[in-house]
């Protein structure tokens, strides 16, 4: 199952709206085929593992991370497959959370007379699955909010100053992130302050083939034409609170520009700024099933203010910045006791060069 993980994690941002997984077929203790899932469309992990097993899957165990479907969806049910290959056993990590599948594909197997086994490499099998997990129990995609600060919480300096808080090693994970992600989202101030890309790039700096879509929450429409992010490969949504038929300030509808297919989407809240609820239903229905959040403050702070993160990514950097007016990573209204501070359960750390990250789930107990 730790090879079947391995797969896995190289189908994460590559397989979406379907959740990566990762198959591998063994005979007499010997992998003859092993397979991730595919662009949507494609082959699921246990098709292809299939494929490369041929005719030695006959009687052979398949280990998969994820229940196999027994649907009819963009593919034919790989339940169908396995039992055609002849597969004596299968192992999952984790039964699909799928109201189409929930338990129906071991089932399935189990009537073939397939001996089915649950559960191991489920801890890691849950986290990779779990953007898919809340998409097709909430129809939104999986919000991880992403940022870096000093050791005393600052993200820029008193005069906006933000390159760089963290090194290298922790920027390179950050693509990680990036390239994980259906989607990256920022607010207009971080556009404005920092003129970001917002593109994946590997650790040479070179952009890669497959692009999150870029969303730009700009309540007032003052996204500028010249932005950096307009300017490369890939998709760019841009969410504002205008009503429809009232103009922004520098988006006269936001054509196409040098390749990027860039378009406004209007979700004006009772506030005056972008609802961010509509906005991430908006996001669900092009079926982005995860979305990286970088910032700033103000974007971070409402999505935290209103529950709709999920996962927290936070670099730390052994830097002070000091500075009363120095921005912090967290805005929004914030809590007004301690106890009701949302704090993170299931945490990780990692060293990444000087800095550290700390990831972690907000707590649905405290």
């Amino acid at each position: 199952m730790k090879r079947a993980l391995e797969l896995a994690r190289r189908a994460v941002g590559a397989s979406s709206p379907n959740p990566p997984v990762g198959a591998v077929v063994v005979m007499g203790g010997e992998v003859v085929g092993e397979g991730w899932t595919q662009a949507a469309g494609l082959d699921h992990a246990e098709i292809e593992a299939l494929k490369g097993a041929g005719g030695r899957a006959r009687g052979a165990t398949l280990y998969t991370t994820l229940e196999p479907c027994s649907h009819h969806g963009r593919t034919p049910p790989c339940t169908e497959a396995i039992i055609a290959a002849g597969i004596a056993e299968v192992r999952a990590s984790i039964t699909d959370p799928s109201p189409r599948v929930a338990g129906q594909g071991l089932a399935r197997l189990r009537a073939a007379g397939i001996a089915v086994h649950i559960g191991d490499g489920q801890d890691e099998a849950t986290e990779l699955a779990g953007p898919h997990a809340k998409y097709v129990s909430t129809g939104l995609p999986f919000v991880t909010a992403k940022f870096a600060a000093s050791l005393d919480g600052k993200i820029a300096t008193r005069s906006g100053d933000s390159r760089w808080v963290t090194g290298k090693p922790a920027r390179d994970y950050a693509h990680q992130l990036r390239a994980a992600a259906d989607a990256i989202m920022v607010g207009i101030g971080t556009v404005l302050a920092d003129d970001p890309r917002l593109t994946a790039r590997d650790a040479a700096g070179g952009t890669l083939p497959r692009q999150p879509l870029r969303v730009i929450a700009d309540s007032q429409g003052r996204l500028p034409p010249a932005a950096r992010l307009l300017a490369e490969p890939g998709n760019a949504l841009v969410a504002v609170a205008r009503p429809e038929g009232e103009t922004t300030q520098s988006l006269p509808g936001l054509p196409s520009h040098q390749g990027v297919d860039a378009e406004i989407f209007r979700c004006p809240g009772p506030d005056g700024r972008v609802d961010l609820d509509a906005l991430l239903r908006e996001l669900g229905r092009r079926e982005i099933t995860s979305l990286l959040v970088e910032g700033g403050g103000t974007l971070l702070g409402s999505l935290f203010d209103l529950g709709l993160v999920d996962k927290v990514v936070a670099f730390v950097a052994p830097v002070i910045i000091g500075g009363e007016s120095a921005p912090s990573a967290v805005g929004g209204r914030g809590a007004e006791r301690m106890s009701d501070a949302m704090r993170l359960s299931r945490v990780t750390i990692q060293q990444l060069g000087d800095d550290v990250a700390v990831i972690g789930y907000p707590a649905t107990d405290k």
